[in-house]
């Protein structure tokens, strides 16, 4: 049994995550989210190869998104709203949870979980979304 990947949806929920991530942790929630880091502007132009971690950031987009679209691809044709609760659930499910975890342990603020979660959340929806109109 297998699923029709949409390569189309795939790429385009994968810039998509990319621009959300840009929005996210700039414009929206980027002081705050430095500020629950703990990092200076100064800290995050040291040493960073951007290149490398936006290029692996919108590789793990591609592959969250190939795997999001097979997996809605699994229920056959869903609707806008199924996509987005199987998208939304994902997110709430699995991914949100297993942060948690780390974040526990690690003893991150409760403030940047809720920062990095709702990233989490809001693209998975965006790219259930996207894929659901491309497919």
């Amino acid at each position: 049994m297998g699923t029709e990947i949409h390569w189309l949806g795939v790429l385009a929920a994968s810039v998509a995550g990319f621009l959300v991530g840009g929005l996210w942790y700039g414009p929206l929630f980027g002081k705050a989210w430095q500020a629950a880091r703990g990092l200076s502007d100064e800290a995050l132009r040291e040493g960073a190869n951007m290149g490398l971690i936006f290029g692996l950031t919108f590789l793990l987009n591609v592959v969250s998104a190939f795997v999001l679209d097979h997996t809605l691809g699994t229920y056959g044709d869903p609707d806008m709203t199924l996509s987005l609760m199987i998208a939304g659930g994902i997110a709430l499910g699995f991914v949100i949870p297993a942060m948690g975890v780390n974040y526990l342990f690690s003893r991150m603020s409760f403030r940047l979980f809720l920062i990095d979660a709702g990233y989490w959340f809001v693209i998975y929806c965006v790219m259930g979304a996207i894929l659901d109109l491309l497919s």
